[in-house]
């Protein structure tokens, strides 16, 4: 495809990012119903969450697709290629399926809004990705929740299994208030009868029982699992009496793990698939989680919450010490506890931001950040941040949003060239 189309198809769904998010099932049970409903034709898998969505559906989509299955996988946001939020067996979709499928969505999209109808750029791919799914005769599609659940563009499907990750507060002002606000919102992916994995517990757990108990769905809660060892390629987990090698990074893999087996287990496929874990957990692929950078003592990672940054910070401390930080937030994130976590990785800060219209405001970041580290510089673009921190004899990791990590991922390209 030519680079000026794939702009064009690209500017045109950006363009639908001005109707803003708008929760509800109307608008895309009205646009499938126009394209022939595609999500009927393939069996899908559910996934939502607040922390480890991305790196369940690849885990799980890579073992599937080892066991010779063709599996779709829909995710969002994506971070370098918009391609990547479209994917079969690992690959992203082409520039010209995705070319012709964005005209054949946009000539509906514009009927509907003739008609009073108004698609999000969300409700737009989704569609997409339903549509090329169907008409590549997947077997099982997994299928990332974007915001929520309830109402969610996604929820549309009839998956064969739901699972719920960990649970935090972020996208309050959607969501709602408070975490349990939140966790009844991403319970709203639980189907009449259909099984619901989930590593929650506590009070979030409560919420999701109570769900699953009005909508007659069996509920399987998952132990976190051990971990054995952390390595720059991976981690060893201990799971069900046996240990696993996976090719992602990271302790919080142990809570991972086990909702990726459980979740399987569900499959009718179970007993073909199970000969094949050992494959897929070793050619799992997920780029920038706690990616490090061969050629550069540089670490590119795309923890956005809390939560996550808490375990980050015993990763990175456990398998390289005392790192220099580049780090930048988004608006809607909890900075004050990531700002915690970011202090106890290293003693030098390099605050950056993405330049996103939901960047946080930078005057805050220095505030707060100055709370908890008396080495802190300001520095107007990620790129300057990077080169900075690189002059020093210490690893550097780049951390804090999704978008940070796209910035280190563009400026390592600009280098290379």
């Amino acid at each position: 495809m030519d680079d000026l189309l794939k702009d064009e198809v690209i500017t045109w769904l950006h363009s639908l990012t001005k109707y803003g998010i708008k929760l509800g099932l109307d608008n895309i049970r009205e646009l499938l119903n126009r394209i022939g409903n595609p999500q009927k034709s393939f069996k899908s898998i559910h996934v939502a969450g607040s922390d480890g969505k991305g790196s369940v559906c690849s885990t799980i989509s890579a073992i599937l697709s080892e066991s010779g299955m063709k599996v779709g996988m829909y995710s969002s946001p994506h971070l370098m290629d918009f391609n990547e939020r479209i994917q079969i067996r690992g690959q992203n979709i082409s520039d010209d399926d995705l070319l012709l499928l964005a005209h054949e969505i946009m000539i509906v999209v514009e009927c509907m809004k003739d008609e009073g109808m108004q698609c999000t750029f969300f409700e737009s791919v989704t569609a997409m990705a339903f549509l090329y799914f169907q008409r590549k005769n997947v077997d099982y599609a997994v299928i990332e929740v974007g915001i929520g659940g309830r109402y969610d563009a996604t929820n549309i499907i009839d998956p064969v299994v739901s699972v719920i990750t960990n649970v935090s507060g972020e996208h309050k002002s959607v969501l709602g208030e408070t975490v349990t606000d939140i966790a009844f919102e991403k319970a709203g992916i639980i189907k009449s009868g259909i099984p619901i994995i989930t590593s929650n517990t506590g009070k979030i757990l409560e919420v999701i029982s109570k769900v699953s108990e009005e909508k007659g769905s069996p509920l399987i809660a998952t132990d976190k699992a051990s971990m054995v060892s952390l390595v720059q390629n991976g981690s060893i987990v201990e799971y069900g009496g046996r240990e696993y090698f996976i090719s992602i990074p990271g302790s919080y893999q142990a809570v991972n793990l086990p909702l990726v087996l459980e979740t399987l287990k569900i499959l009718p496929e179970w007993d073909h698939v199970s000969n094949f874990v050992d494959k897929g957990l070793k050619s799992v692929s997920w780029k920038g989680r706690m990616q490090k950078i061969e050629s550069l003592p540089l670490i590119i990672d795309v923890t956005h919450t809390a939560a996550g940054m808490k375990y980050l910070c015993e990763d990175i401390s456990e398998i390289y010490g005392n790192v220099n930080v580049v780090f930048g937030v988004l608006s809607d994130k909890d900075l004050v506890r990531m700002a915690e976590s970011v202090s106890k990785m290293g003693e030098k800060i390099y605050i950056a931001l993405p330049h996103t219209e939901r960047d946080m405001d930078s005057e805050e970041m220095m505030r707060v950040m100055n709370i908890y580290s008396e080495d802190v510089t300001y520095c107007d673009t990620v790129d300057d941040a990077i080169e900075a921190a690189l002059k020093e004899d210490r690893v550097v990791l780049v951390t804090g949003s999704l978008r940070m990590a796209e910035c280190a991922f563009k400026w390592l390209k600009k280098r290379s060239v």
